[in-house]
């Protein structure tokens, strides 16, 4: 039986150059060829490596050809693990899916049982989905705040990139914990309404943070919970109270941190990166436990836009070009 996927190849044009392109296509079962437990995929999303990956862009895609998608929610057809039986919702986020083994943006996955997460029974597999490996990383960005014994009664929280999958949960999560959050976005015009509905306190421009500036800055986030990197990082780092944290996660400034040790050795401050591909499942149980705890399922609908598998390459472009509000789910089945 074939099935519909994004497979993403390397190829060479007449010019002899290697290009990388990504099409939707029916796949043979026989491309499924890792992991003990096969999925019926029910939904998936469309994050900032995904985006990169379907557009094209290098660096994400460590084997050829792959399946994209990072994300993969759906029910268990079989399974060789001893963890799942069929009819199982399950999901996995990050884990190599769509950078070393097949993801999630096809009909059909194969994966590995022991890394899968059963989907809380308060969310439905398209919410499952939306939360994907952006709340995922949130949460794990915020369980990180909080054992570095970060409260809310020790002062504000900055979120960066607000607006996108992680900033967005990030926001939600933290405000429904009590937390007084302000959002870092550049497009406080257009998203400070939605942001406030999150239930952010304060809404700045991210050109505050975007040039560069001195080692030890006005004491101001109790904690930071960053998405963007470069530069923006090294001022968060810089303005950050003594003893707060800094959670990184992402660089869609840039890779580079232009920064120095002086908020490190001064104030105490904490880089704290976060990883979401390598968690361990205990990790991944407590993330997806609270994320059932803390994010309300109407919140989350508010943020989320559904899209046909077929959309799945157009929404990548509009990640990268930093229009996305929010999350972005691709309902596999339509």
């Amino acid at each position: 039986m074939t099935f519909r996927g994004w497979m993403v190849e390397k190829t060479t044009d007449n010019e002899g150059a290697k290009q990388q392109v990504a099409r939707l296509t029916d796949l043979e079962a026989d491309v499924l060829t890792a992991g003990d437990t096969e999925i019926e995929t029910t939904a998936s999303s469309v994050n900032y490596k995904d985006a990169l990956a379907l557009t094209g862009s290098p660096g994400i895609i460590k084997a050829w050809p792959l399946i994209a998608g990072i994300d993969v929610v759906g029910t268990v057809r079989s399974s060789d693990s001893g963890r799942w039986v069929p009819g199982d919702h399950v999901l996995l986020n990050g884990a190599g899916l769509g950078e070393s083994v097949n993801g999630g943006l096809a009909e059909r996955a194969l994966v590995d049982g022991s890394q899968l997460v059963r989907v809380p029974q308060k969310f439905t597999p398209t919410q499952a989905a939306a939360i994907g490996t952006a709340g995922f990383t949130a949460m794990l960005a915020v369980l990180a705040i909080e054992r570095h014994g970060v409260k809310p009664e020790d002062g504000p929280v900055l979120v960066t990139g607000s607006a996108g999958g992680v900033g967005s949960i990030t926001i939600a999560t933290l405000a429904h914990l009590g937390y007084e959050v302000v959002a870092s976005t550049g497009r406080a015009e257009t998203e400070g309404d939605y942001l406030s509905k999150l239930g952010a306190t304060d809404v700045v421009d991210r050109a505050e943070f975007s040039e560069s500036g001195k080692p030890l800055q006005s004491q101001r986030w109790a904690a930071v919970a960053d998405a963007v990197g470069s530069t923006t990082l090294a001022n968060v780092l810089a303005q950050t109270r003594y003893g707060g944290i800094v959670t990184a996660c992402g660089m869609a400034q840039g890779a580079d941190l232009p920064a120095s040790v002086v908020p490190f050795i001064l104030r105490g401050v904490t880089l704290a990166g976060i990883n979401s591909v390598e968690a361990p499942h205990a990790l991944r149980e407590e993330a997806w436990s609270r994320l059932a705890q803390t994010l309300d399922p109407a919140l989350l609908d508010d943020m989320t836009e559904i899209y046909a598998l077929a959309d799945a390459q157009s929404i990548a472009e509009q990640v990268l070009a930093g229009t996305v509000r929010g999350r972005s789910v691709i309902d596999v089945t339509a």
